[in-house]
């Protein structure tokens, strides 16, 4: 069913994907005739655009004032709708906080799930409660709260192992007054809601007085707590001047997306949280992190006033517009990190890609590297085994040609062969290949050992001679094509040759890292094979030929004379006393030698 796309106007709005009564994609534009044709033209489109212009049989449009308006309502309507071709970042309903129970005698300190803070006695939300179990850590560490139920506290007879470990002051039994207790709470949630130094300064104030009050017992008590604190500040992994700002990075590769976020409060890192989607469609970067940005901040109370991007986003106005309008936020998008921020930067781009290595299996990353190469190189038939050749040799002499296979499923080595050249064609490249590839195409009977694609590792010259030989075979079906290496042979500067052409590629296509991969492959593979020819060549010697020496002979009279010049100079009564070496061996060794 064809769509019709002249009652869609050209203004921003919201548009909707139909297959028969099913909506499968929405998405927002600024002028929505300009994109809802894109996915109907003629150009060519990537496997998931061509699925959703070939499902699509009705298309709807919803006009909104400004494109602020339009990002804000698509969010809404894909967590309403969920199509199967959007993005859809599943997250937790409740995020962890940081709990004082302050309706009891002596507050506990504990980790709580919540959508979104009660009262003042809810600090965060954290990012994982990793994060919330390490700050409780460090509170004990610093101002010894208690963290046990109320049950176990009414019930202790005793301080339990967390008073002897120095993390609770052990207001069940009455070791600490409740005025004091109730202080160290106080301090504990000025700790949480203020930085660093803010509390050192306190602490260092309250030291001063204590002693001017000559209560010299509270001022060690508060200088325990300095130490702690600064204890703690050394142990800090990573820690930055910048005091609240959420880092945001995306990466992109074999149709996964990986979403990496770090959360910095008070000059800290509070936590991480990361996301991998599979099977992703999406229009642009820009797009991704406006879902992510709005998505991550639906749920959060605690939006800082500085956003960090790994990438220079083109749409970060729009997104500031929106957080304002949505969140009454005012928020500033950068994508240059301070020298502080660089490492937490870095980090977060990392964990972005990651996430993706960590999950793609080695039959992910070689079906897209195939289904890319099938795209860029339009063979008549799909690509499925290449077999790739490298001539290698040192002057002329122990001259080899390696052959190495690739599949889907990655380097197949069982299917490996080395061909020895002919001393008349050694130093002969396209002699060699010509020669090999002669030799190899008997083989190509067997449908399980016929390549679809030939690579060679040469220029023109070496592309023609071995095309003339499938050319002019029965197996005329296999394209060929060779990798030429570029100036000064530096890296990502090869050119794809075929008969057609120079094959266009962008240099981090995934087709294009595959056919220098299987070059490095063939080419290391033939560098094995010629050093074992040679090295085999030289291990041989006169005595192999003399008989009656053997491996185990001619090992000991080397071990014993050192080389063969010493074992020609050598008299016979001196052969003789290497064990295995009577006066008829001793002598033909002479004779030989």
């Amino acid at each position: 069913m064809a769509v019709d796309l002249k009652k869609v106007p050209s203004t921003p709005g919201v548009y909707k994907f139909f297959n028969k009564t099913e909506i499968i994609y929405i998405g927002k534009a600024k002028n929505l005739k300009k994109r809802v044709s894109s996915y109907f033209g003629n150009s060519f489109k990537d496997r998931k655009t061509s699925q959703i212009k070939f499902l699509t049989d009705k298309v709807e449009t919803f006009t909104t004032k400004n494109e602020v308006e339009a990002l804000l309502l698509e969010q809404t309507l894909i967590k309403e709708n969920k199509p199967k071709f959007n993005i859809l970042l599943r997250d937790d309903k409740t995020y962890p906080y940081i709990y004082f129970s302050l309706d009891h005698d002596y507050p506990g300190i504990y980790l709580k799930r919540t959508k979104k803070a009660v009262n003042s006695n809810y600090f965060g939300p954290f990012v994982s409660s990793g994060a919330v179990k390490k700050s409780i850590k460090e509170i004990q560490k610093v101002f010894k709260l208690r963290n046990c139920n109320d049950s176990t506290f009414s019930n202790r007879s005793r301080p339990c192992i967390e008073f002897q470990m120095k993390r609770c002051s052990a207001p069940c039994v009455k070791n600490i007054r409740t005025i004091d207790y109730f202080e160290d709470v106080e301090s504990a949630k000025s700790y949480l809601s203020s930085s660093d130094s803010k509390t050192i300064g306190r602490l260092k104030n309250d030291i001063q007085k204590a002693s001017n009050d000559l209560d010299f017992e509270r001022a060690a008590d508060i200088r325990d707590k300095l130490k702690r604190i600064e204890l703690i500040h050394e142990e800090q992994s990573v820690v930055t001047i910048a005091r609240d700002i959420d880092i945001f990075s995306i990466y992109s590769e074999n149709n996964y997306i990986g979403i990496s976020i770090i959360v910095v409060r008070k000059g800290k890192i509070r936590g991480t949280k990361t996301h991998l989607v599979k099977k992703a469609f999406f229009e642009s970067i820009d797009s991704l992190y406006q879902m992510a940005i709005i998505n991550f901040y639906d749920s959060q109370l605690d939006i800082p006033k500085k956003v960090l991007c790994t990438h220079s986003l083109q749409s970060k106005e729009l997104i500031c517009k929106v957080l304002k309008k949505k969140f009454n936020a005012n928020v500033q998008i950068t994508h240059s990190p301070s020298k502080s921020l660089r490492p937490i930067y870095n980090l977060c781009k990392l964990n972005a890609k990651q996430i993706i290595e960590n999950h793609l299996s080695k039959s992910d990353k070689y079906n897209f590297a195939f289904d890319d190469l099938n795209n860029h190189i339009g063979h008549k038939k799909d690509i499925k085994k290449i077999e790739a050749y490298d001539v290698s040799h040192i002057s002329g002499n122990h001259a080899v040609t390696a052959c190495v296979v690739y599949t889907n499923e990655g380097p197949i080595k069982k299917e490996y062969r080395t061909f020895n050249i002919p001393k008349e064609l050694s130093g002969n490249d396209v002699g060699s290949l010509e020669h090999v590839i002669q030799r190899r195409i008997k083989y190509y009977d067997n449908k399980d050992t016929k390549p679809d694609l030939i690579l060679i590792d040469g220029g023109s010259n070496q592309l023609n001679f071995s095309q003339s030989v499938i050319h002019n075979s029965e197996h005329n079906d296999i394209k060929v094509i060779s990798i030429v290496k570029g100036i000064n042979r530096i890296r990502a500067t090869e050119t794809v040759l075929s008969q057609e052409g120079i094959i266009e590629f962008k240099k981090e296509s995934k087709g294009y890292l595959l056919l220098q991969e299987i070059r490095d492959e063939s080419h290391r593979f033939a560098i094995n094979a010629q050093r074992k020819k040679k090295n085999a060549k030289n291990r041989k010697s006169q005595l192999d030929k003399i008989e009656g020496v053997g491996k185990v002979l001619k090992k000991r009279l080397l071990l014993n004379f050192k080389s063969l010049k010493n074992i020609k100079s050598a008299k016979i009564e001196d052969l003789m006393t290497v064990k295995g070496i009577n006066a008829k061996i001793a002598q033909l060794i002479k004779e030989k030698l």
